[in-house]
């Protein structure tokens, strides 16, 4: 006897004749791989209701497992006008267990990091969330870590600081077994997101860092904001001048790439903007013409 497998109420089946023949059905266009499927290879997602050949489907959420730190999956369709966001029930019927399982931890992970009332006890080797208490005033409180009973600051995560504000504390890094390890200084070779407070490890390389789990592009010696510096022309003067990990002819031919590309998509933004003017009566004609025949080829036969 055979054992029935999970069902995917999202996956769309072709339905049976009465004749137990699969009834024809038009083929579907996957928007990911503009491969044509039957519907039985489709997906359909519950809250956009965009569909996508199951394989696609598959590989994107798989990817973005891997890549988004249990970030929300959005539909994958650019144009989708709901930003409709992928259930865990779909995910669940897309991807192994194992790696939803991993999904689900990585999700649990955020959320604590994103909520003001829970944290992760900074200990290394404590792995605990703890609660924070609700300051009407908005001060940073003392949190008491229920496992390892440690006492740390809400704001900055380091231990209690009654007496000092917590920029005063953050100057001094963290002394560990190994030396300073966590901390503002320069040289420190863990520091944390300006924005979502993650911790992030530096080895070697550029010092323009991208948060993997909020996006943010910062400076790792100053921490200042690198998001719109698209030549990168803070490491032009002040204190960090020259540190940007790349020599300067790299950076004037990175400069000159980005300057060419500009130019290059406002060039052709000038040269084919009267070509559209001109072309797009003929181009929409043509699309009527192929929505007309599409809707001739589909429709079903008078008598």
């Amino acid at each position: 006897m055979g054992s029935a497998g999970k069902s995917c109420p999202h996956t769309m089946t072709a339905d049976q004749s009465e004749a137990g023949e699969l009834a024809l059905e038009p083929l579907l266009t996957c928007k990911l791989c503009l491969c044509d499927y039957s519907l039985d290879k489709m997906t359909t997602l519950q809250e956009c209701n965009c569909m996508f050949c199951t394989s696609c489907l598959t590989q994107y959420v798989q990817l973005a497992i891997q890549e988004g730190c249990g970030s929300p999956i959005t539909c994958p369709d650019m144009a989708c006008w709901k930003h409709g966001t992928l259930q865990e029930v779909e995910i669940a019927c897309l991807v192994p267990v194992d790696q939803f399982e991993f999904y689900k931890r990585l999700k649990f992970e955020r959320e604590v990091h994103l909520d003001p009332q829970r944290t992760w006890c900074p200990a290394a080797d404590c792995q605990t969330v703890c609660c924070i208490a609700p300051s009407e005033s908005g001060a940073p409180m003392s949190v008491e870590c229920p496992a390892c009973h440690l006492m740390f600051c809400s704001a900055c995560k380091e231990a209690w600081h009654p007496q000092r504000l917590c920029q005063e504390n953050l100057t001094t890094p963290v002394t560990t077994e190994q030396g300073s390890l966590i901390g503002m200084e320069t040289e420190v070779p863990i520091k944390q997101c300006p924005v979502c407070r993650i911790y992030i490890e530096r080895n070697e390389g550029c010092a323009q860092m991208m948060c993997k789990n909020c996006k943010h592009t910062f400076c790792w010696y100053c921490l200042q904001n690198l998001d719109n510096d698209i030549f990168l022309r803070h490491y032009d003067r002040g204190p960090c001048r020259n540190k940007l990990g790349h020599s300067r002819a790299s950076v004037m031919w990175n400069r000159t790439q980005v300057v060419g590309i500009l130019i290059g998509l406002g060039i052709i933004a000038l040269v084919t903007s009267p070509l559209l003017l001109v072309a797009s009566p003929c181009i929409i004609c043509c699309i009527c013409k192929s929505c007309r025949n599409k809707k001739k080829k589909h429709s079903p036969p008078t008598t």
